[in-house]
């Protein structure tokens, strides 16, 4: 090692969280450009960055150096102080050598297990116990030797160095330097070097570095800021100096030059330290097989009954079957993987056994005959023409990737399963890592900075809503951001500090699906620790770090859809307990019609179209396949390959076969072709190119011109190509759901409905296609309603009139648990109550029923707003005032029963009534805005009522009517804005909006282009009742909008419109903004204000929310107001916009 160079040995990455913002690779060059030989990553109690950061510095020929600046306990790890201060002191250690880093690793395993307190946490007895191979130094000012000299105490500081030096051996602890220019710093330095020299130890400078370059300094003071909570401005927070950036070698000798040996023992550090990380050996654990049994033979007699099972007859007659079975066998043995086969079959057997959902099949696996004839896939790659290459590739041996869905609602017992079958500490879920990215990183500086959240949000909302959009991109993309940036010096201020810091790791979360299996204890291999709410295990290793070394990786994704397709089955078998999917056909019209196609192979060319990329593709597949331009092919031979897609090439797996049949590839050569062209790699698709050239004129004669073009078509479709096999096992889901929907309406609508009980924004969606389909929804009622939403014969409703084709059901009952503020639990409590005793017949009789912490006055305002329990013929409002004498009978009545005492009257007739009170009965608009509200949905009317008269006069078509127009056919509708998306036209950037519009019949989108946008921008807002004159476009499936003129609509207003909407508003809003900790009493407050001041203005409140964008609501027609002076006054508080 150069002896004149320097090595960090205590740094800081971004897995640091919210504390260290260095990235691997900026940190790789910076070393390489220093000349540095080595550095290290010392990250806050983890190892998540270990794996990144050494395939980083090995790439940048840096020697990687794996460490962690450990927290170590006073006492005991399982101790538990009552404060942070009183938890843990800091320490450094570093790996030396293999051994040093899996001791490393059970150390912070055990930290995060067993010790988190505060911090992840050892003691110096694990310590002893680990001390094998590493390297330990005395650390910062937070570190126990410090923390006594700066106490004063130098023998305390003395006793606790040579407790180190004893646990970890002289050669192997180093008294630590650091200096940035603090008083507390000069203090321990004046005292260390004695130390060090008393017990026979060596000192290393560091440099406790936790940004790149000192420019860095104030955005990374910013990110302290968003990880402690505190603003910018505040003076008593806690701060870093400049100093603690990745300083030169020059730099560290002059800050040190009085210690010049403690520069020296870096490098001889760095030099001692070597560690060769094991990358791509299988750690996958072996299938225990019955007695007796080879895994290879068990495996082979499962497919081949199985391959009886789906083939009948077939499976002895058919050698395509057999040599197909074979050869993927023999593939299996060869390339080691007939455990991990065996797993996955052992895993989705169970779920099967338990009645636990199961997909048909996700990825490349569905193009394997052992996966099919094992039951892990549910699609004949036979009859769709899939190839088991895809899926394994004997040439370039990589894990083959199985992606399992289940039942999002049971997914936990197969996880369970898994766990219980390979022993707890064999199996976790898998750590990730959520990121400032652009959006949230705008939204998380403007707070600290003291931005309010409105001015920060408009910044934010200037982003175009593109994935992985970067703030640079941002910018070119957008002029008014970019225009924003360059003239306001507070936006261009928070620009710097969010592109210095966008992109780095912000939490650690768990991954959706991924699950990670070992063949022994998981922390002989990585580090594990807990998820956010300290109880699952899960990896300190994201997915790529854990595929790279070698260990099982799956996912067991929780796919919704076929939690609805189990609900809808349990719903049909009520009446007809023998149907089954597998029985139902597969070219049923009814179901196709849904899709306005004929064939399923067109459902799976269309789930590998409809994306970004290959979906320019589908006009010119729609129009070969309606016979409008004739299907080319470059060469007779790919006619057998893309005939099927009308000779569009939109399946990876075309590719491979394309290079197969002209040029004489073997399929597992044809996907290393199609892997390449992928890349792009210009030097390797040169040597393709050649090959496949050759391969043509020596396979097919083909000229070298041709060759070439059809080279060149490859590339094309290859950067675009779907994997086949996952559009076969999505074709299934599709279609099936397609039968249910056609043939099942009800039940399916039921089960989908269901299954989004925390969503009311999606309920509304699903209701407004059941009204569309003829399917009532009953309102939620206190004994009718199951738990979820179920189907329900009502009288009158229904038959040939209502368009529905079910005959079984007419009408599908609100669940009480899709209520908001009830809870599933209580609900559940509630029916149980209700099938044991009897229906309910009075609130008092509900509340007293159940226990207080049940029918609490929360959950009663909800039943009540939402109509639950309008059987009993009372108004709303008039409930809503018996509550509170209800809930006090409830709590007199439990303290009543707690003490053995019997009520002097029966209380069978003593609850039948509930009490009277004199109330105001809530208006119309009240009413419904709490359904709206709390269920999603509209049910007693439609804000849209008070138009009537309006809508009557002015002939509006409706907007379900409008399928029946032809395209680029002018219309004129009203409705009421649901909600509005501001967007920029992606080459000039113009601000645009496209606008969900809503009338008593249907939803439409409308999209509103610039110089229309510009005159109606401030009226375009949620709530709002407008007129829009447009024209339609029946281009696409779903029908679309294009708005020419937009009115704002007043009700009851006798010409039925205002003026045309120009540039400015004729009735501009009352703006009043809240903040997250508004209360009940305060809204009251405003509500009695607006009142005394009827007018004409609109108002709209604007809720700021901690956690989420602001809300923003229209008050309504009944809070209109003139702002006179006096009532600006008391609006003052509140007050944002009020312009004339």
């Amino acid at each position: 090692m150069a002896r004149d160079s320097f090595v960090h040995l205590h740094l800081h990455t971004e897995y640091s969280l919210l504390d260290g913002a260095i990235r691997m690779k900026e940190l790789m060059k910076k070393a390489a450009e220093f000349k540095m030989p080595a550095v290290a990553i010392t990250d806050h109690g983890n190892l998540f960055g270990a794996i990144e950061f050494y395939q980083e510095a090995v790439r940048a020929g840096v020697k990687p150096i794996i460490g962690c600046e450990a927290y170590v306990a006073p006492g005991s790890h399982k101790d538990r102080p009552g404060s942070r201060r009183d938890a843990a002191y800091h320490f450094t250690l570093l790996a030396e050598n293999e051994t040093g880093y899996r001791n490393l690793v059970k150390l912070v395993t055990t930290a995060h297990l067993d010790g988190f307190h505060y911090a992840p946490r050892i003691d110096k007895e694990l310590l002893a116990e680990r001390a094998a191979g590493l390297i330990g130094l005395s650390g910062c000012l937070a570190a126990e030797i410090n923390s006594a000299i700066q106490a004063n105490n130098i023998e305390k500081a003395k006793q606790s160095a040579a407790e180190y030096r004893d646990i970890l051996g002289p050669e192997n602890f180093f008294i630590e330097l650091h200096d940035h220019g603090m008083e507390a710093q000069r203090k321990c330095n004046s005292a260390l070097p004695q130390i060090a020299r008393d017990l026979g130890v060596g000192l290393v400078a560091a440099n406790d570095v936790h940004f790149l370059r000192r420019s860095d300094h104030q955005a990374h003071d910013v990110m302290l800021c968003i990880g402690t909570g505190k603003m910018v401005q505040d003076e008593t927070r806690m701060r870093y100096v400049p100093e603690l950036y990745f300083k030169s070698p020059d730099e560290m000798r002059e800050v040190f030059r009085d210690f010049p040996q403690a520069i020296q023992n870096t490098l001889e550090i760095g030099e001692r330290c070597h560690l060769d990380l094991e990358f791509g050996r299988s750690k996958y654990p072996e299938y225990p097989v019955p007695a007796g049994k080879t895994r290879e033979n068990y495996l082979r007699e499962l497919c081949y009954d199985g391959l009886r099972q789906r083939y009948g007859k077939r499976a002895g007659s058919d050698p395509e079957l057999i040599r197909r079975l074979d050869y993927e066998l023999g593939v299996l043995e060869k390339t080691g993987f007939v455990s991990y086969l065996l797993i996955v079959w052992d895993f989705i057997h169970f779920a099967k056994e338990r009645g636990i959902p199961v997909g048909p099949g996700r990825g490349s696996a569905a193009g394997s005959i052992v996966a099919y004839v094992l039951g892990i896939t549910d699609i004949d790659p036979l009859q769709y023409g899939l190839i088991f290459e895809r899926f394994l590739n004997p040439d370039r041996v990589s894990p083959p990737d199985i992606d399992i869905d289940f039942c999002e609602a049971r997914r936990g017992e197969v996880l369970e399963y898994v766990r219980q079958k390979y022993g707890e500490r064999r199996v976790a879920q898998i750590i990730t890592f959520g990121k400032l990215k652009a959006k949230s990183v705008v939204r998380d500086v403007g707070r600290v900075m003291g931005w309010s959240y409105r001015d920060a949000d408009r910044i934010a909302k200037m982003i175009p809503n593109e994935l992985n959009i970067t703030l640079d991109t941002a910018v070119e993309k957008n002029p008014e951001l970019k225009r924003a940036v360059a003239a306001e010096p507070p936006t261009r201020e928070l620009f710097e500090y969010a592109k210095v810091l966008e992109g780095l790791s912000r939490n650690a979360g768990v991954h959706a699906a991924g699950v990670v299996i070992a063949d022994r204890d998981l922390s002989d291999y990585i580090p594990l620790c807990r998820d956010v709410k300290g109880n699952d295990v899960i990896s300190q290793y994201a997915m790529g770090p854990l595929n790279d070394l070698g260990l099982l990786k799956m996912d067991f994704l929780g796919l919704k859809t076929l939690t609805v397709i189990e609900d809808t089955l349990t719903l049909i078998r009520k009446r007809d307990p023998n149907f089954s999917l597998k029985n139902i056909p597969l070219d049923d019209l009814a179901a196709f019609a849904l899709y306005n196609r004929g064939e399923i192979d067109d459902i799976i060319a269309l789930i590998a179209l409809y994306r970004p990329g290959p979906m320019e593709l589908i006009p010119e597949y729609v129009k070969a396949k309606r016979g409008i331009t004739p299907i080319k092919y470059l060469h007779p031979l790919l006619e057998e390959i893309c005939a099927d897609t009308y000779g569009v090439m939109i399946y990876q797996e075309q590719v491979m076969a394309a290079a197969s049949k002209l040029a004489g590839y073997s399929l597992a050569q044809g996907d290393l072709l199609r892997r390449a062209m992928g890349k792009k790699d210009k030097e390797k698709m040169a040597k393709e190119r050649k090959n496949f050239i050759e391969g043509c004129a020596r396979t097919n004669k083909i000229p070298e011109k041709k060759a070439n073009a059809i080279f060149d078509l490859l590339e094309k479709f290859a950067g675009y190509g779907f994997n086949k096999s996952h559009s076969a096992a999505y074709g299934v889901i599709s279609y099936q759901t397609a039968y249910l929907k056609a043939h099942y309406p009800v039940e399916f609508m039921a089960g989908l409905l269901s299954n989004e009980i925390n969503k009311t924004e999606k309920i509304s969606i699903f209701v407004g296609e059941c009204k569309r389909m003829g399917i009532s929804i009953l309102p939620p009622d206190i004994n009718k309603s199951s738990l979820k939403f179920t189907p329900e014969t009502v009288t009158g409703i229904g038959g040939t009139g209502a368009g529905i084709a079910d005959p079984g059901y007419s009408a599908i009952r609100y669940g009480l648990a899709a209520i908001k503020h009830v809870g599933e639990s209580a609900m559940e409590a509630v029916i149980r109550e209700r099938e044991q005793r009897g229906d309910f017949i009075s609130l008092e009789d509900f509340c007293t029923r159940l226990d207080s912490r049940i029918a609490n006055r929360k959950m009663l305002e909800s039943l009540v707003k939402s109509g639950a329990f309008d059987f009993l013929g009372y108004d709303r409002a008039e409930l809503f005032g018996c509550i509170d004498d209800a809930v006090n009978a409830s709590i007199a009545a439990q303290r009543d029963r707690l003490a053995g005492q019997v009520s002097l009257f029966d209380e069978a007739t003593a609850s039948t009534r509930s009490r009277k009170r004199v109330a105001t009965r809530w208006s119309d608009h009240e009413k419904l805005s709490y359904e709206k509200e709390l269920l999603g949905f509209y049910v007693s009317g439609h804000p849209l009522d008070a138009y009537a008269e309006v809508f009557a006069s002015k002939n509006y078509r409706s907007i379900a009517s409008l399928g029946e127009l032809d395209d680029r056919v002018p219309f004129k509708i009203a409705g009421a804005i649901v909600n509005v998306e501001k967007k920029f036209t992606r080459r000039e950037g113009k601000p645009f909006a496209v606008v969900w519009l809503e009338d008593l019949t249907e939803m439409l989108e409308v999209v509103v282009w610039n110089e229309v946008y510009l005159k109606v921008s401030d009226v375009l807002a949620p709530g709002r009742v407008i007129e829009i004159k447009g024209t339609l476009d029946k281009r696409e499936e779903i029908l679309r909008a294009t708005a020419l003129e937009i009115r704002l609509l007043a009700p009851g207003k006798d010409n039925g419109a205002n003026e045309q909407v120009t540039g400015a508003r004729q009735e501009p809003a009352v703006l009043l903004q809240f903040s997250p900790v508004t209360t009940g009493d305060e809204l009251r407050e405003v509500r009695d204000i607006l009142v005394s001041s009827p007018g004409r203005r609109p108002v709209q409140l604007l809720f700021d929310r901690a956690d989420d964008d602001p809300l923003r609501l229209n008050a309504g027609a009944d809070f209109c107001v003139d702002l006179t002076p006096d009532l600006k006054e008391k609006l003052s508080r509140w007050l944002v916009t009020a312009p004339p």
